[in-house]
C-alpha cells in the first residue's frame, strides 16, 4: 500500500529546511511526498547568509494543490512557510473543500534567533483559521504564545496554559516544543489533547545543527499519520526520527549545518 502525504511549504534552497526536509523526511518515513510550493528561499553568502524570500502566485499554490488532490489524492497533510493572509485563506479553504482530516499545522512565524513574528497579517489569519482545522499543531515557543495571546512563555506552567488555549481555540492535539529556549539539560515538549497535558523530557544534544528541525519534526509526525498511525504513536515515531536526525547533523559552511534524515536507518 502506498502512504502519500502533501506539504504546503516554502523551498529551502540549502536543502536544510522547508519542503526539502519535509520530503526527505517523508521519504525516509515510507511515505510518498507531494508538494505545493509557497515561496523560494535563498541564503546569500555575500550578505551573511541573510535569508531572501521570493513568494509564489496565489494562482499558482492553487494549481498545485488542485494536481494534488484533485488529481492524486493523499492521507495526511501539513503546512510550512505560509506568508500572507490570503495564503492561508486559500489553505482553509481547500482543507474545507476536500474534507481533509490529517491536518498538521506547524506555525511557521518566526525564523531561528529572530524573536518577532515575520509576517504579522499571516499569522493573525493562521490563529483565525487554521487553528480550528488542524487534528495537530506543532508550535514552539514563540509561536504558541502569540497564539495563546500571551506575552511570553517561560515555564512549565506557561506552556501548559498556552496549550490549553489553543485546544479550547479547535485543535485537537497541541505539541509545544521548548528546543533550548528553557534552562536545563533537557530538551522539553507538553502535548495536550484537551484532558491531559503530558511532559516529555529528551536529554539535549550537544553540538548539534538544529536548521530544520522543526519542520522535519512536524513531517515526521504528518508521515506517521499518513500511514495510520493514531497522534500518541505518530509522535513516538517523530521524536526517534528527529533525535536521530540531531545526533548525526552536520556542518554546511561557516553559517549553517544541516540534519541527517537517513540517520535513524543507521
Amino acid at each position: 500500500m502506498m502512504y502519500k502525504a502533501m506539504t504546503i511549504a516554502g523551498s529551502d534552497t540549502s536543502g536544510g529546511a522547508g519542503m526539502e526536509a519535509d520530503l526527505k523526511t517523508f521519504q525516509e518515513m515510507g511515505v510518498y511526498g507531494m508538494t505545493a510550493l509557497t515561496c523560494i528561499v535563498a541564503q546569500n553568502p555575500n550578505a551573511d547568509w541573510a535569508h531572501e524570500i521570493y513568494p509564489i502566485e496565489e494562482s499558482v499554490i492553487e494549481k498545485q494543490l488542485a494536481t494534488i488532490l484533485q488529481g492524486i489524492g493523499c492521507d495526511a497533510m501539513k503546512t510550512g512557510m505560509l506568508g500572507s493572509a490570503e495564503l492561508v485563506e486559500l489553505v482553509a479553504r481547500t482543507i474545507d473543500k476536500y474534507e481533509l482530516k490529517n491536518v498538521v499545522i506547524d506555525p511557521v512565524m518566526v525564523c531561528k534567533g529572530i524573536d518577532t513574528i515575520m509576517v504579522p497579517e499571516a499569522a493573525a489569519a493562521t490563529k483565525e483559521l487554521l487553528v480550528k482545522r488542524a487534528l495537530v499543531m506543532t508550535p514552539n515557543l514563540l509561536e504558541a504564545a502569540y497564539l495563546a495571546d500571551m506575552p511570553s512563555i517561560t515555564n512549565v506552567d506557561d506552556m501548559k496554559q498556552a496549550a490549553a488555549k489553543i485546544h479550547d481555540n479547535g485543535c485537537n492535539y497541541v505539541i509545544i516544543k521548548a528546543g533550548d529556549r528553557l534552562s536545563g539539560s533537557d530538551a522539553l515538549e507538553i502535548v495536550y489533547d484537551g484532558k491531559t497535558f503530558t511532559e516529555k523530557r529528551h536529554p539535549k544534544i550537544t553540538g548539534a545543527y538544529n536548521h530544520g528541525a522543526g519542520c522535519t519534526f512536524s513531517a515526521a509526525v504528518t508521515a506517521g499519520l499518513a500511514k495510520g498511525m493514531e497522534v500518541t504513536e505518530a509522535l513516538e515515531k517523530a521524536e526517534a526520527f528527529i533525535a536521530s536526525a540531531l545526533r548525526k547533523s552536520f556542518r554546511l559552511n561557516q553559517w549553517s549545518g544541516a540534519l541527517q534524515h537517513c540517520a535513524w536507518r543507521e
